[in-house]
């Protein structure tokens, strides 16, 4: 059994193959995979697919920092009616700050990602953190939530090991790991050494970040496998004790272990 964390697919990159799409990543032995919302665009595409693939597929609602705009207000209004009339979300994410290309919304983003986190909070429910060039800016925000019930996963880890140290910190996260850590000049498997095994989650972000030995193709689930074959390598564990630990570890943070 295996768990992709992170997967959007429901995008349409995987409009014209989707049912092989998910047969490979049963064949793999995904068990689950968590579906992120982007912004109000992809909501209905995303419960679309979970509906379509009930109890394998599991939707989370929030904004996308690189979805806020002048326009966030909006979003957010689109965001908190879901929260308030469904109960078929597990998380609200992917939330969080991205600096990586602008720079422009910083304040609406940082207004965001307080609301939505409050919002986790209300509802009792894990966030989901996107960080790109904001790991300063997402501690801050975080830190008078460290005792509290708040628990999540930070997405895409790519952080430092003193990054990894502070997430550490907050005992409800865990660390989200996916095909970056395969890559050649990936600093992960030094960071991993400080990380212990039952603080991380696999993860595709399908279709983007495609491990080795498929890189430069279309992510999709079933390509966890080699992530999960790399973070074993580091671990110095087998596959089976890698596989298990995470994705009770996801399960934990979804509240869904038995």
């Amino acid at each position: 059994m295996i768990i992709d964390s992170h997967s959007h697919l429901f995008l349409e990159e995987f409009s014209e193959d989707l049912p092989q799409v998910m047969e490979r990543a049963r064949a793999a032995g995904v068990s689950h995979i968590f579906m992120p919302n982007i912004d109000s665009t992809t909501i209905e595409p995303m419960l679309a697919v979970c509906r379509q693939y009930k109890d394998y597929c599991f939707p989370m609602i929030g904004l996308h920092p690189t979805s806020v705009d002048s326009d966030y207000e909006k979003e957010l209004a689109v965001v908190a009616e879901h929260l308030k009339h469904s109960t078929e979300f597990v998380a609200v994410g992917e939330i969080g700050l991205d600096l990586y290309w602008d720079k422009t919304y910083l304040k609406e983003q940082l207004i965001a990602f307080e609301q939505q986190v409050k919002w986790a909070l209300e509802y009792r429910l894990p966030v989901v953190i996107h960080c790109r060039d904001a790991f300063e800016y997402i501690y801050k925000v975080l830190s008078p939530y460290k005792n509290t019930s708040l628990k999540g996963i930070f997405h895409s880890f790519t952080g430092t090991v003193e990054e990894a140290e502070k997430v550490m910190e907050f005992p409800g996260f865990k660390v989200g790991i996916n095909g970056v850590v395969t890559f050649k000049k990936s600093s992960l498997p030094e960071v991993l050494n400080h990380i212990p095994l039952d603080r991380i989650v696999l993860e595709t972000d399908s279709p983007y970040l495609t491990p080795v030995p498929n890189r430069g193709k279309r992510n999709e689930s079933a390509y966890i496998v080699n992530t999960l074959m790399k973070v074993a390598e580091i671990y110095g564990e087998s596959v089976d004790i890698v596989s298990e630990q995470t994705s009770e570890n996801t399960l934990k943070i979804f509240g869904m272990s038995k």
